[in-house]
């Protein structure tokens, strides 16, 4: 009988998985499908974009998978049974031999979501898109959350639509983690934006008109868009598999789950320690070189390969400022800031660089070195 590999998720974590097995495991029994409850590539770092009116190219899954030997199945993962090593997707009883866990992560909506918007999925993006096309000059715009997320979409809103009066609430500094140039240049370009910025605040509650501070102060608002982080998606806390108190799944330095060894978790989906015995972060630059990091161990077991030798490391954070101007803050391997950074339209093409070439590699066999 082939092994049957079964991945979940298609995003950046995933779809690296998947590549990476098709490549490793070309010529062998083994079966390798992907599940993914959408037919197209999310390119999640350009959701900000989309949010502010831009259109996207569509990727289809099939093209990027072509040739890869690996079979794609789209349906809505529900459940994932880890003792009868089966999931039910749409439904449907699908069982495996080996698990690739990568479903990834979901916005932390605020309090009072019914009054939030969010940029965080590809249909939040649209919907908020709609919602700011209807926007009449001069209403104000709140985004709430300092992260790279918060910083990308207020620019990125605040660039398309000038007339709009956009503000930026965070609970710590604007760009507290960079060195100070970088720090400098950001605030500059939040000043040429005219984007409001707002530090030491704590949203206690989003309201109609909207939110309140937990200190009581309260800030108008006709759109309030919440960018406050991630939660990993939920399935795995119920699967059985052994998870850390925001339900990611434990994994040992191959990816693979410390209480399942047949499973293996990438991605945002995924508590793995990382250089200087921190935990990776939530990010495309965790995600990819941890999909291809499982995908090698995988492939090692059954089929007899060395194992991978890459050790997941970053490199840099990088922040747009609308579609001319962007920060790259270059880190160490543990992901504390360095003393070089790039700014302005060098950072840009940096940035836009990276998100290519992500796509390019899903279109490509990746080396078959370890």
């Amino acid at each position: 009988m082939p092994h049957r590999i079964v991945i979940l998720g298609a995003g950046y974590a995933g779809l690296t998985a998947a590549r990476r097995l098709g490549t490793l495991l070309k010529g062998t029994d083994a079966e390798i499908v992907l599940v993914n409850d959408r037919t197209d590539f999310v390119e999640r770092l350009r959701l900000h974009q989309v949010a502010a009116g831009q259109d996207l190219p569509r990727r289809e899954l099939a093209d990027l998978l072509h040739g890869s030997g690996v079979r794609f199945h789209c349906a809505r993962v529900e459940t994932v049974d880890v003792h009868g090593r089966k999931l039910f997707a749409d439904g449907e009883p699908i069982g495996y031999d080996s698990l690739v866990y990568a479903l990834g992560s979901a916005g932390i909506p605020l309090p009072n979501e019914a009054h939030t918007w969010s940029a965080a999925s590809p249909v939040a993006a649209l919907r908020l898109r709609g919602r700011l096309a209807r926007a009449a000059a001069g209403e104000r715009v709140l985004v709430v959350g300092g992260g790279l997320t918060g910083l990308e979409v207020a620019s990125e809103i605040a660039e398309a639509r000038p007339d709009l009066s956009v503000a930026l609430a965070t609970s710590g500094r604007l760009g507290g983690w960079l060195v100070p140039g970088a720090r400098a240049h950001l605030r500059r370009g939040f000043a040429r934006l005219g984007i409001e910025v707002r530090e030491g605040v704590r949203v206690r509650e989003v309201t109609e008109d909207g939110a309140v501070a937990a200190d009581g102060a309260r800030f108008g608002a006709d759109v309030t868009i919440g960018a406050t982080g991630f939660a990993p998606d939920p399935i795995a806390a119920g699967s059985g598999l052994g998870v850390n108190e925001r339900g990611q799944v434990v994994v040992d330095a191959a990816m693979r789950s410390v209480s399942h060894p047949e499973v293996f978790a990438v991605g945002d989906a995924a508590f793995a320690m990382g250089p200087g015995g921190r935990p990776l972060r939530m990010s495309c630059s965790s995600g990819m070189p941890t999909g291809w990091l499982a995908a090698g161990h995988l492939a090692a077991a059954i089929a007899g390969r060395r194992p991978p030798i890459l050790k997941v490391r970053y490199f840099h954070q990088t922040v747009s400022l609308g579609r001319r101007d962007a920060v790259v803050q270059f880190v160490t391997a543990d992901d504390r800031p360095r003393r070089g950074y790039l700014t302005g339209r060098t950072a840009v093409l940096y940035k836009e660089a990276l998100c290519r070439i992500a796509v390019w590699s899903f279109r490509h066999d990746l080396p078959k070195g370890r």
